[in-house]
């Protein structure tokens, strides 16, 4: 019987107990005892029901409890087994692990006995060699001093006199070795310079760059001349005092010379000029405002120059200095060259043949544009440095690597050549000053040479033509054949190039190729 149950019968007695006294002191007293039994019969019933409910439940409770006991115990039983199965299985694999041990110290006891073998042997193999070695110890100096007895020479001295005589013939080895290799070089070298310069001028496009000492300033009508020269020229003077320019005014219609051999003074008087002439404005106060302006435009232009030209080479953190210089070339000329264009050229040939031979392109690209910087003189004490040495001093000074500075002051060999980049720079100095057209004394002295070989030629019997090509590195002379045989071909093809050796100047080598040919022509009918 359950807690429940018995509260509930007790509860119930107690309020039968209750209800009794209330109905007691209420009602009669047989009317009271009345109820009394009444009330004590329905409470036997009720504890009757609750014992009855009480053994029902019990028989529940105790039911429950054995299945759950039941279920328990199956469990148990589950778990014993895996836990047997586990204890199983680690048994099988200690015993696995303890046959597979036993195995392997049987077979290191038995590798201990054959290791113990093999060391016994080796020992007994070392002290056999030991004895050779001092049995041929023993003859190899029995041998020396036989050796010794008969040549009458001791050790050393035969060792000394062996080394001397390989070092001898080592040495004659070396010498033809490194002469051969000398000679070589010398031929491949050649070979690849020349193959290197013909790759680089033919890979760079140029033009002709030719600049005089004076601009021609158009104006509409002659009309506009007197105002520029103003009242008593007062406005003429004004021009040529504020720009350093000469203004020649003569009978030349509608156009005006300025002459000055500063190309950067030029330009300002030509745009000088246009301005007044465009505003009509045309007096001294005016005239130097005008100036001033103009100069200033024309700093800011030859910066903008500067960064363009740099930009396009794709060379990098160079000083504003420097990038000015660069601009300032555009307005320089020499022998007739523009010298921002000769610097642009230099720049791309230095940077073609430096990739060409395993170098640095864009430090030859830097030497090559920097190369001639001393030309463009910022100041009158300048001018008496060579423009070598003043383009090498600039480079110092602005923080360019020792390689550039070299470079530099070296294109004309007025310093030693210290780095590889010198040489370069200077051949592509030379290319680009030297090509047809750059220069207008080149071009005449080009052409002047040309007619000079051809005329060589022409001195002797039986030319017929002559023909200076390659750019007068190589002279072909057509012979008459009646007039030149074959042996006679060959002498006047030396004599030809003993007379240009002797009576020209000229850069490098000249060829000169004879051409006999003998023709029968006949005509059928």
């Amino acid at each position: 019987m359950d807690t429940n149950t018995i509260l509930y019968i007790v509860g119930g007695v107690v309020l039968g107990f209750i209800l009794g006294l209330i109905i007691t002191k209420s009602m009669g007293k047989g009317r009271a005892s009345k109820l009394m039994k009444d009330a004590e019969i329905e409470s036997k019933s009720i504890l009757k029901q609750a014992k009855t409910d009480a053994e029902a439940l019990k028989k529940d409770k105790i039911l429950q409890a054995k299945e759950k006991f039941i279920e328990l115990k199956a469990e148990h039983e589950k778990v014993i087994l895996s836990r047997d199965k586990k204890m199983a299985e680690s048994e099988k694999r200690i015993r696995d692990k303890e046959s597979q041990i036993s195995n392997e110290l049987s077979k290191a006891k038995k590798s201990n006995q054959s290791l113990e073998s093999k060391i016994k042997d080796y020992d007994f193999r070392l002290e056999f060699l030991e004895k050779k070695k001092v049995e041929v110890e023993k003859a190899h100096k029995s041998q020396i001093k036989q050796l010794e007895v008969i040549s009458q020479l001791s050790a050393e001295e035969a060792k000394e006199q062996l080394v001397e005589s390989l070092k001898e013939e080592a040495k004659t080895d070396a010498m033809a070795f490194v002469q051969d290799r000398l000679e070589e070089a010398k031929l491949t070298a050649q070979q690849e310079a020349k193959k290197i310069i013909i790759n680089t001028i033919q890979r760079i496009g140029t033009e002709e760059a030719i600049d005089n000492c004076v601009s021609v300033f158009n104006i509409e009508s002659d009309d506009v001349k007197g105002r520029i020269i103003g009242r008593e020229g007062r406005n003429i003077r004004a021009i040529e005092s504020a720009t350093g320019v000469e203004i020649i005014v003569d009978d030349t219609p509608e156009a005006i010379i300025l002459s000055c051999f500063d190309s950067v003074r030029r330009e300002i008087a030509r745009l000088s000029l246009h301005k007044l002439v465009t505003d009509g404005r045309i007096h001294p106060a005016r005239i130097e405002e005008v100036v001033r302006k103009t100069q200033k435009q024309i700093e800011q232009e030859i910066i903008e120059v500067g960064k363009r030209t740099v930009i396009d080479l794709g060379i990098h953190g160079l000083h504003p200095e420097l990038i000015k210089m660069v601009g300032r070339m555009k307005y320089r000329s020499s022998y007739g060259q523009n010298l921002l264009q000769h610097s642009r050229e230099v720049a791309k040939l230095c940077g073609i043949m430096a990739a060409e031979l395993g170098l640095n392109p864009k430090l030859a690209k830097r030497a090559g544009l920097l190369h001639d910087i001393g030309k463009v003189p910022s100041s009158e004490a300048d001018i008496e440095t060579p423009h070598a040495i003043l383009g090498m001093q600039w480079a110092e000074k602005y923080g360019e690597k020792p390689d550039v500075c070299n470079a530099i002051g070296a294109h004309h060999d007025e310093i030693e050549m210290t780095t590889l980049l010198s040489p370069i720079i200077q051949v592509c100095d030379a290319i680009s000053g030297a090509r047809p057209g750059a220069r207008r004394q080149v071009l005449d002295s080009y052409i002047q040479r040309l007619k000079d070989l051809e005329d060589v030629a022409f001195g002797f019997t039986g030319v017929k033509k002559a023909y200076a090509i390659q750019a007068g590195r190589e002279l072909r002379v057509i012979v008459e054949s009646e007039k030149v045989s074959d042996d006679k071909a060959a002498s006047l093809s030396f004599e030809i190039s003993q007379k240009i050796q002797t009576d020209m100047t000229y850069p490098g080598q000249v060829k000169v190729t004879v051409i006999r040919e003998t023709r029968a022509v006949n005509i059928a009918k």
